[in-house]
């Protein structure tokens, strides 16, 4: 969980309707969510959260260009925050890293994103998986990062499910330690 800097406040905070009273309310209380506009300023692609914990540690361990990302443990969703504008793109490269429909949520302009405050608490409903640091700068390979990973993780993820359901558990070969005697003595 990461904690927003005071730019990445500022920048979130004027991507609200009403800036000033988001930025008030999170003065009041910086752990309090907040409904913010999609499509102005920015997109969002949600997904499951399995999908999106496996794509946030690919996007993160190969150092590959992404923005925020926030976390909704209630709808189990992770969302990875694009530039406006971006949807085109993203879909354009998703096609062309898997012929099987991935199950996301690209909310259209105008619908709104609930954020957790600057300073979220492990309790918390929403939480940053990756805070906003600053106002992101346009990059075209975020979108095609996003889609890569996404289409590998749902992969990665399905085989492992195969491998579940084809071999059964290590356990079921266990050998116990010590066999049970009875004393017929």
């Amino acid at each position: 969980m990461q904690r927003m800097t005071t730019r990445g406040l500022e920048w979130l905070s004027a991507a609200a309707d009403d800036p000033a009273d988001c930025r008030r309310k999170w003065a009041d209380d910086p752990r309090a969510p907040y409904a913010l506009t999609v499509g102005r300023f920015f997109d969002v692609v949600t997904v499951e959260h399995r999908v999106g914990m496996e794509t946030f540690d690919q996007l993160l361990r190969r150092g590959l260009p992404f923005g925020p990302v926030v976390l909704d443990h209630k709808a189990c969703r992770i969302g990875f925050f694009l530039g406006s504008r971006s949807k085109e793109a993203f879909v354009h490269h998703l096609a062309q890293e898997t012929a099987v429909p991935l199950r996301y949520r690209y909310p259209a302009q105008g619908s709104v994103v609930v954020v957790p405050g600057p300073m979220p608490m492990t309790g918390d409903r929403y939480q940053w998986l990756r805070a906003p640091t600053r106002r992101p700068i346009a990059n075209p390979l975020r979108p095609a990062a996003l889609a890569t990973m996404l289409a590998a993780s749902a992969e990665l993820l399905a085989r492992v499910d195969r491998y579940s359901e084809q071999y059964p558990s290590p356990a079921a070969y266990a050998l116990p330690l010590f066999e049970e005697t009875t004393d017929a003595g």
